[in-house]
């Protein structure tokens, strides 16, 4: 399937829905050359239709053997019943390595079941519902900068709403701002995900870690920047914490300076505290900027979705804001199936420690274990119209249908994304915001493209005209 012009919705529709942008798969596999050129460049583009098709697809590549694993039994044996035999394989520790070394994300054994325990209460449900009122008052800013534009004037969303869960990031977890500017700070996370997000040929040829990779010389001057910079806000918290406590804000850097392990009693280190402030930054803005990007394109090309969000958004906006996302309902319906399409974690790792057998098929000691939640959420066997856009599967009984591992956008399991709910709720109160006010159309003649880069994005952003409802 070609990408996606702006030919409007009625050109896209088909059978009530519409079928979003994305790679047609393969007939074959590619040969060594081609596959590497596409993992480097954008490996949707790599899938072939017995991925979507199977539940395990075994294969090879330089550094050994590679199963493809898309049944939810499976699914749940790596990730949850026997998640002690399979670790992060060394090509995902590499890539992720260079900036989130110490932290949760990478973190192994028990320094990461430690981090966990000592984060969990930061991410409870309680905790998370209290940051309702900030999101929505920066959903606010935003909507009014845009009701200062001209109408029909051309926004590019994906960079806005960027911009915008940074400034949720400064209203809920770093209150004293992200240590410099908040456009450099942007800039620096797209170059980060930009260069890791591309796989070096060396790492998929086995390579030793000795031979230089281009890649990491591209993104040293941002490494500089983000030590600088959260340095900065460590710093500056600690000051505040040491001059006056009753003066600093108990957002959830407060909390992170001053979480203890409940079992041991002790804190984190200075490097786990710098690594997982980076990883908040990453995870808090990028992935959930992605999200909401997502929504506003699938709306925009179905009129009827786009509508019944905008009517729950002028029904629920103005009660009370806390226990505002489980009010909009079809807003997150809207959400969940904007990752179904397009998930923020796109694949999933893991090598096997002992040998093992998933969904029938024997996996030796050694072998890379891949669960793809792109391939998984648009599995043949496991979804009815796989490809076409229906947040009708999240509404009510059809919901509970949903296999637990056949719906992975942030993982599973105990090593699942911590920060989940908060990303939901922040995309469900920001898409409401949007959709009540504006009407949103891709500008004319742009090409709508997902590209993998770590996280799933538009290629290009995504320009918009952007017209008042009113």
């Amino acid at each position: 399937m070609a990408p996606v012009r702006n030919m409007g919705s009625l050109a896209l529709e088909t059978r009530g829905g519409f079928r979003p942008p994305a790679p047609v798969p393969r007939a074959e596999t590619l040969g060594l050359i081609a596959l590497l050129k596409a993992l480097r460049n954008n490996p949707l583009e790599a899938w072939t239709r017995a991925h979507f098709e199977k539940p395990v697809v075994t294969g090879g590549l330089a550094f050994g053997e590679v199963a493809v694993i898309s049944e939810p039994g499976a699914i749940r044996r790596v990730l949850l019943d026997n998640v002690g035999n399979y670790r992060k394989d060394s090509l995902q520790r590499r890539m992720l390595s260079a900036v989130l070394n110490n932290g949760l994300l990478t973190a192994e054994a028990e320094q990461w079941r430690a981090q966990r325990r000592t984060l969990a209460p930061m991410f409870a449900k309680r905790c998370v519902m209290s940051f309702a009122p900030a999101m929505l008052r920066a959903a606010e800013a935003l909507v009014e900068r845009w009701r200062r534009r001209r109408e029909g004037d051309l926004v590019d969303v994906a960079t806005e709403v960027t911009g915008l869960t940074l400034d949720v990031l400064e209203r809920t977890i770093f209150s004293d701002g992200l240590g410099g500017d908040r456009e450099d700070v942007r800039s620096a996370m797209r170059t980060y995900f930009d260069t890791i997000g591309r796989i070096d040929p060396f790492d998929l040829l086995g390579l030793p870690d000795f031979v230089p990779r281009l890649s990491h010389r591209k993104v040293r001057p941002t490494l500089r920047f983000f030590d600088a910079s959260v340095d900065s806000i460590i710093a500056a918290r600690r000051r505040r914490l040491a001059e006056d406590p009753s003066s600093v804000p108990r957002d959830i850097l407060t909390l992170l300076l001053e979480a203890q392990d409940p079992e041991t009693g002790q804190g984190m280190s200075e490097a786990e505290v710098r690594a997982n402030v980076i990883t908040f930054i990453a995870a808090g803005h990028e992935t959930t900027a992605n999200a909401i990007t997502w929504s506003t394109f699938l709306l925009s090309q179905s009129p009827e979705w786009s509508e019944r969000v905008a009517a729950e958004a002028e029904r629920e906006i103005g009660r009370p804001a806390e226990d505002l996302s489980g009010r909009l309902a079809q807003t997150r319906a809207v959400v969940e199936e904007a990752i179904r399409l397009y998930p923020p974690l796109v694949a999933i790792s893991r090598a096997a420690i002992e040998p093992d057998e998933l969904a029938g098929r024997p996996i030796n000691r050694g072998s890379m274990v891949v669960i793809a939640p792109y391939v998984l959420h648009r599995h043949r066997l496991l979804w009815q119209q796989p490809d076409f856009f229906d947040p009708g599967r999240f509404l009510g009984s059809a919901r509970g249908r949903i296999d637990r591992f056949a719906y992975i956008p942030f993982g599973a399991g105990p090593r699942g994304c911590i920060g989940s709910a908060f990303a939901l709720q922040e995309a469900t109160i920001v898409l409401a915001s949007i959709i009540r006010d504006f009407r949103l159309e891709l500008a004319p003649g742009h090409t709508v493209w997902p590209v993998h880069r770590v996280t799933l994005r538009p290629r290009g952003g995504l320009p918009m005209r952007v017209r008042s409802r009113a």
